[in-house]
C-alpha cells in the first residue's frame, strides 16, 4: 500500500479551512468519475461557505494530500439535507421525518469517499464515520441520516444505524444513477449510543473524551496497522 503509516484524521468547520474543502471536492470528484458518476446532487462547491457544514478529512500529517473524508451537514432549516434533495421528489415523506428529528439536533453524513491507495482498509470509510459519531456531542446532534452504498451499508450494525423504511422502497432508492442502489439509514441515539456495537461504542466514547491523541488502529478488513493522529477538537462551534 503506497501511503504513509502515519496519517491524521482532522475535523473542522468548513468555513474555517476553504483550501482543504477544495482538496476534498477534488478528491471526491476523482473517485466519482471512476464510477461513472458525474451528476451527484451534492458534489458542488457551495457547501464550503455554509456554517452548517463540518468536515472530517483523512490526510497526510503535513496536510499535503487527502486520502478521504466525509461531510456532516446540520439540518438548519435553510438548506435541505442531501437525503432530502436526493429522495424528496420520489418520496416527500422525508421532509417531515427530517423536520421532526431536527428539533433535537439532526445532521447527515454525506460525501464519504476514499482514494484508491486506502481502498479496503476502512481508513476512508469506517474511521471517518466513527469520528463523525464521536463529534455528535460537540456539535449537538442526536440523529444522523445517511444514504449508504451497498458497500457501506454493512457498517450500520456496528454504528447502531436503522433502515429508514418509511421512505422509498423499504428504505432503498436507485441513486445517484439507475443501476446503483442506495439505502437510507438513520441513527437517533448519538449521545447514549445504546444500539451501537460495544466495540465501536468504546472507541467512540474514547474519541469523545480524547479528541487529540495518537492511536495504532487496525484495519477492520485486513491485517494492516496505521498510526492515526486524531485532531478532533472543533473550534468555532
Amino acid at each position: 500500500v503506497k501511503f504513509d503509516s502515519d496519517i491524521r484524521i482532522r475535523a473542522f468547520r468548513a468555513v474555517d479551512d476553504l483550501e482543504t474543502c477544495r482538496k476534498f471536492i477534488e478528491g471526491h470528484r476523482k473517485v466519482l468519475t471512476i464510477y461513472g458518476i458525474e451528476n451527484i446532487t451534492t458534489n458542488t462547491e457551495d457547501w464550503m461557505f455554509r456554517r452548517s457544514i463540518f468536515v472530517i478529512v483523512v490526510e497526510k500529517l503535513d496536510g499535503s494530500k487527502l486520502y478521504g473524508g466525509v461531510r456532516i451537514q446540520i439540518a438548519d432549516g435553510i438548506y435541505p439535507l442531501p437525503i432530502e434533495e436526493a429522495t424528496g421528489k420520489m418520496d416527500p415523506a422525508i421532509y417531515e421525518i427530517v423536520r421532526k428529528h431536527a428539533k433535537t439536533g439532526a445532521a447527515e453524513l454525506s460525501g464519504l469517499w476514499n482514494s484508491k491507495e486506502v481502498a479496503g482498509l476502512g481508513i476512508g470509510s469506517l474511521f471517518p464515520s466513527r469520528v463523525a459519531v464521536a463529534l455528535a456531542t460537540q456539535i449537538g446532534i442526536n440523529t444522523f441520516f445517511t444514504l449508504c452504498s451497498p458497500t457501506t451499508v454493512r457498517f450500520k450494525d456496528w454504528m447502531g444505524g436503522k433502515i429508514l423504511d418509511e421512505v422509498g422502497n423499504n428504505g432503498t432508492f436507485y441513486y445517484p444513477k439507475i443501476d446503483l442502489l442506495a439505502t437510507a439509514l438513520y441513527s437517533d441515539d448519538m449521545f447514549l449510543l445504546s444500539a451501537t456495537h460495544p466495540r465501536e461504542r468504546d472507541k467512540i466514547l474514547f474519541l469523545r473524551n480524547n479528541p487529540e491523541h495518537m492511536a495504532v488502529e487496525k484495519s477492520p478488513f485486513k491485517n494492516h496497522h496505521t498510526n492515526i493522529h486524531y485532531a478532533l477538537t472543533l473550534h468555532n462551534v
